[in-house]
């Protein structure tokens, strides 16, 4: 990798270039670069670089796309695709609930078409049911902890997708659902070099983001879960619609399904399921706990299994 950015970028062979599991990264004239696998479509990065320009255009702290030597943003050996990005200074700032709402306003992003776009929740959910329930089939022979857990999570999905379609269904989406720049997923902790990562980026409706960071935080930081969620439900206002469709997404279990994906991929060790698996009655009363506070906003479509759990304590 270090070799293929020297080559295509015209950098000096004495630079200081920090090699990671998947990109690099180098400091250039006070300035942090950092070199990364791109997997999405053409399509995908026109798009990209049109919202990335508008993000720069608005003050907003995103990595700006640097072209190689042949004015290309894609970069090629045998078998990958990278992209050269220049980062923001400041990469390690943290951003909670309330700094997300406030990015999530400053823009505003028009429901005309885009391949960032993501809106068939239930139909997108509903194919990667189907194809990890195949791949199971095929490859989960010689994966016990896989097989172990898989038709739970399974269970769990198929709940997020009758509830997410039930929503679209009875509910319109409100003036109170804005789309606007989102993550495919939010990591913890939710630092500005990840939060702001081009690569990362989907348009969608603001809760996809808040969901995927309250699961981080169930996970990865627990004791602070509550305090962000409350701080989220008393000064963000939704309708029905949008309560739900956060409700929906925290059903989904994309934690399980993330490791599970690397997995399957030989990326990660299975045993790493472990760390979600093991928490699966913490994760239910999580469930439970966050209607009965949704509630008190909005009156949103009851889980009877779920309710039936013990209230934590």
């Amino acid at each position: 990798m270090k070799e293929l950015l020297i080559k295509n970028y015209n950098l000096n062979d004495n630079i200081a270039i920090m090699e990671g599991e998947s990109y690099c990264s180098f400091l250039f004239q006070d300035k942090k670069y950092y070199f990364a696998p791109y997997f999405r479509s053409e399509d995908e990065l026109n798009d990209l670089l049109l919202l990335n320009a508008e993000l720069l255009e608005k003050g907003i702290p995103t990595s700006r796309f640097i072209p190689n030597i042949y004015n290309q943003y894609i970069t090629k050996d045998a078998n990958n695709k990278y992209i050269l990005f220049e980062s923001p200074l400041n990469i390690s700032k943290e951003y909670n609930v309330l700094d997300m709402i406030h990015f999530a306003n400053q823009l505003q992003i028009s429901k005309k078409k885009s391949v960032l776009y993501r809106n068939s929740w239930g139909e997108l959910w509903s194919k990667k049911v189907d194809y990890f329930e195949y791949q199971v089939t095929q490859l989960g022979k010689n994966k016990p902890i896989i097989l172990n857990s898989f038709s739970y999570y399974i269970g769990l999905a198929e709940n997020a997708i009758s509830y997410v379609n039930n929503t679209i269904k009875n509910h319109q989406i409100s003036i109170y659902e804005s789309i606007t720049l989102q993550r495919k997923r939010i990591i913890f902790p939710n630092i500005q070099l990840n939060y702001f990562n081009p690569l990362n980026y989907v348009i969608d409706i603001e809760v996809r983001d808040i969901a995927s960071y309250f699961k981080a935080l169930f996970f990865e930081d627990y004791d602070n879960l509550w305090i962000e969620v409350n701080a989220y439900l008393k000064r963000k206002r939704l309708s029905i619609f949008g309560y739900q469709l956060l409700y929906a997404r925290l059903l989904y279990p994309s934690y399980y399904f993330d490791i599970y994906e690397k997995v399957m991929e030989g990326k990660m060790e299975e045993k790493e399921l472990l760390k979600v698996i093991n928490k699966v009655d913490e994760y239910e009363l999580f469930l439970k706990n966050i209607f009965i506070e949704i509630s008190k906003y909005a009156p949103i479509e009851k889980i009877e299994w779920i309710m039936d759990k013990k209230k934590e304590s």
